[in-house]
């Protein structure tokens, strides 16, 4: 019998990459999108969700359940990007991207446990981020939302072992989707201490965007995961500098690291 898979944030990026991946794999998938109505031709089936909203994940896992009768795959893919200094971001945004990129994949996992409990079994991947793993300058809130869903997975991982459910995280480096274009900027002020520098850094950040890898790897490494018996706690996906600047937060001393960091985005 395939397998039930749900994508949030299904309909574009990575999201429809995965998804499109897993269907060819002969997977049953859902993805979903706060305005599916503009993605009628999507080649699996796109349900109305914004993880802000509880009674929509209530609605669409109803819905799944209803058709399916049961629900495998949960990938918590649905984000955000945020960009600005920190002192200039108005707290309500920084708020907003916590409600998209951490609580909304909380309130998504807490919808789905009782289900997966009541069929012995399940897996809950949470697409992270390699950014996650260090605070970038101007990319700050970003980071903390990623860092702090990567934490939470380490808990509830060890909380959810007694009902054979399993969680991973993926964390993606740079990838060559939309990502840049959905994002919340804080402007670009023309009396702020930090116009140059944020916008030297804003320019360096969409070229990585542009040049990113291919979305198709990040749906090949949710596969393996899907069809590993037992996944590990931490995966990245991306270029090889990206993944080994984690190895080397961890290895240098902080002071080192940050400058490396600050030459990078030239600061």
């Amino acid at each position: 019998m395939s397998k039930v898979v749900l994508i949030t944030g299904g309909s574009s990026g990575i999201g429809k990459s995965i998804g499109e991946f897993l269907r060819e794999k002969k997977f049953v998938v859902y993805g979903t999108s706060r305005n599916p109505e503009k993605y009628k031709d999507s080649k699996f089936p796109i349900l109305a969700l914004d993880v802000k909203d509880k009674g929509t994940i209530k609605q669409t896992i109803a819905t799944i359940l209803e058709k399916e009768g049961r629900l495998d795959v949960v990938i918590n893919n649905a984000g955000a990007g945020i960009t600005g200094p920190i002192e200039e971001i108005p707290e309500e945004e920084i708020k907003n991207n916590f409600e998209t990129n951490f609580f909304g994949p909380i309130s998504v996992i807490k919808a789905v446990l009782p289900q997966m409990r009541k069929q012995q079994s399940g897996l809950i991947i949470n697409i992270t981020s390699i950014a996650g793993y260090m605070g970038l300058p101007y990319r700050g809130v970003y980071s903390a939302s990623k860092g702090a869903l990567e934490l939470i997975t380490e808990a509830f991982r060890m909380e959810l072992k007694g009902f054979n459910i399993k969680m991973t995280n993926i964390a993606p480096g740079d990838f060559a989707t939309n990502i840049a274009a959905g994002r919340y900027h804080a402007p670009l002020l023309d009396h702020s201490p930090y116009k140059k520098p944020y916008g030297d850094t804003l320019n360096l950040m969409n070229t990585h965007v542009d040049d990113g890898s291919d979305p198709l790897l990040m749906a090949k490494a949710v596969y393996k995961v899907m069809v590993t018996p037992n996944p590990k706690v931490h995966y990245k996906v991306g270029e090889f500098m990206q993944k080994f600047s984690i190895v080397l937060k961890r290895i240098l001393p902080d002071k080192v690291y940050e400058k490396l960091l600050m030459n990078h985005y030239k600061l």
